[in-house]
């Protein structure tokens, strides 16, 4: 199953690692939900989910697993390889 990030919410900053909780929807059903930026780590590693973002010109950009060498684990897109920033430029909540 893949879901489709929709929306996050940021606290203490304005980078991937700010980023607190995401919300998302599955096109596979239409089901949508919102979880935690731990949760959806945990979904993406132990579960093997998957995730991504999608512009409006339909460009998808994967949500990886980023592991810092300090402090907790985050979430950001890859696109054509390189790390972006898709997901800071989804709507806040």
């Amino acid at each position: 199953m893949a879901i489709q990030i929709t929306a996050v919410r940021l606290s203490g900053g304005t980078m991937h690692e700010h980023i607190t909780h995401l919300w998302w929807t599955n096109p596979a059903d239409g089901k949508t939900g919102d979880n935690t930026r731990a949760q959806i780590v945990t979904w993406i590693e132990d579960k093997k989910g998957q995730a991504y973002t999608s512009d409006a010109g339909g460009h998808r950009a994967e949500v990886v697993v980023v592991t810092p060498p300090r402090g907790e684990k985050y979430l950001q897109t890859r696109a054509d390889g390189w790390l972006t920033n898709n997901l800071l430029a989804l709507p806040r909540r």
